[in-house]
């Protein structure tokens, strides 16, 4: 079973290989690449159905920490299956509509994608983490740039300036974390860290708060959250809906260390007290950018910045309660967001139909987070979360909402109400029901949100004990 580990990221990367070898014709970088998402998910699947402790894969047998080491955990699992959620609707949206024609390499960058994202998710090195952020930086870019066009090249380099100062702060971090502590193993800091020097200390939390900032670029958290706008809204509809999942990683990475390793020691209730005001700022500013603009893909890259202000915010209370609730938001979210890029494309390219127009009217109710779909009942998880800070988290959810809801009713009034359809093309009811499928996703959200909070309380509860991840990473462990 431990071999299954490191499945999700050869998988992808093989075939990717694959595609660039052989593949000449978009008939079969097409077949490879659904057979690959398609195996993504089978894979995340069967990992999920495993339960039970964390498994580590030791590559090359190397005992932690001088090996690499993978580890398959509830966290890990839950993002996996995620990306495997979203990547098979978004693949098949994007053969449906010609977009994977309009550039060379579009199936062997969305492989090599898919492997970054769930190296960076299965990973128990902090050095590796950087390793796959790299990864999932290169192939991104080179799906921003897609099809072509000065405006996307220009959002393009905008998007890797941003993220290699990002990786910048990232190795400086790193540098010094490891000069404190010998180690980079997650495991390994986790015994560690706790018990540095007062000597060492005040550079940890100098390199605490330098990871943070990496996080928060990642994550398109306020302050560092311009690049993400003009970014997204310049990506090609389905490569924008995938990477509804990409600022995941940064509420991804701060929940895995600092559950792990920063909740303890000289940097104990540091991320926090840094974290919710930037979150809330987050929030409002979403909100706003979704009110302020009248263009539907700009819109949707704001309400992915105001739904990040919301996980970020459960990410900052460190309890496990507060951690469902930032779970089960970045889910919805996720989903929410990945269908209305795609819907968003689809009025491009479309207009204002009728299909069109439901899908719009469901997936803004859904970002917005009114009921009856899934972000309304994300919301009271969170408020029920943080309920010790009503005053204050309460008007700013309700108030953001209502800026939300009303930005995507005048978009909408102005796009689908007065604005007349034009007709659609041959492939378009496949591009319609893969948009569908991640609407799909919420209403059984909000249909199996008992069950899914249950599994979801599984993996909060895992986070606050560490004690089985450090046992199948920690350096005694061995191969």
């Amino acid at each position: 079973m431990s071999h299954l580990v490191i499945a999700p990221i050869l998988l992808p990367a093989v075939l990717a290989g694959l595609i660039l070898l052989v593949a000449r014709g978009i008939a079969l970088q097409r077949l490879i690449a659904l057979a690959g998402a398609a195996g993504f998910l089978a894979l995340a699947l069967l990992l999920a159905g495993r339960g039970g402790a964390p498994v580590a894969y030791h590559l090359g047998n190397w005992p932690a920490p001088f090996g690499i080491v993978l580890i398959a955990d509830g966290l890990s699992v839950l993002m996996l299956l995620l990306l495997a959620v979203v990547a098979l609707p978004v693949l098949v949206y994007t053969m449906a509509s010609g977009w994977d024609a309009r550039g060379r390499h579009f199936h062997a960058l969305f492989l090599f994608l898919l492997a970054g994202l769930a190296g960076a998710f299965l990973t128990a090195d902090a050095f590796n983490l950087f390793v796959f952020f790299e990864l999932l930086l290169i192939a991104s870019y080179g799906l921003m740039v897609h099809g072509g066009g000065a405006g996307r090249l220009r959002a393009g380099i905008q998007y890797v300036g941003f993220n290699l100062v990002g990786s910048t702060l990232f190795l400086f971090a790193l540098a010094t974390i490891y000069a404190v502590t010998g180690t980079l193993n997650m495991a390994d800091l986790a015994q560690k860290w706790p018990l540095l020097p007062p000597g060492d200390q005040a550079l940890a939390r100098v390199a605490a708060v330098l990871l943070l900032m990496v996080f928060a670029v990642k994550g398109a958290l306020v302050p560092l959250q311009f690049w993400l706008p003009g970014t997204y809204a310049a990506a090609p509809g389905p490569v924008a809906a995938l990477f509804a999942i990409m600022t995941k990683v940064g509420a991804y990475a701060a929940l895995r260390l600092g559950w792990l390793v920063f909740d303890a020691g000289p940097t104990a209730g540091m991320w926090a007290e840094l974290l919710q005001p930037a979150a809330l700022a987050t929030l409002a500013l979403g909100a706003v950018g979704v009110l302020g603009s009248r263009d539907l893909p700009r819109q949707a890259a704001f309400a992915a910045i105001g739904s990040m202000g919301l996980v970020f915010l459960c990410v900052a209370a460190a309890t496990p309660g507060a951690t469902v609730a930032a779970l089960y938001y970045l889910i919805h979210s996720t989903l929410a967001g990945a269908a209305l890029f795609l819907v968003a494309d689809l009025a491009g390219r479309r207009g204002a139909s009728g299909p069109v127009a439901a899908l719009f009217m469901a997936s803004a109710i859904a970002v917005a987070g009114l009921p009856p779909l899934s972000g309304f009942l994300g919301k009271i998880l969170l408020l029920q979360a943080l309920e010790a800070q009503a005053p204050l988290i309460w008007s700013a959810v309700l108030l953001a909402s209502f800026l939300t809801i009303l930005g995507f009713a005048l978009t909408g009034s102005a796009r689908f109400w007065k604005a007349r359809g034009t007709a659609p093309t041959a492939a378009e009811p496949l591009a319609l029901a893969a948009t569908g499928l991640l609407l799909a996703g919420l209403v059984a959200m909000t249909l199996l949100a008992g069950p899914l909070t249950l599994w979801l309380k599984g993996v909060a509860e895992g986070l606050a004990d560490p004690a089985p991840y450090i046992a199948a990473t920690a350096p005694q462990s061995g191969g």
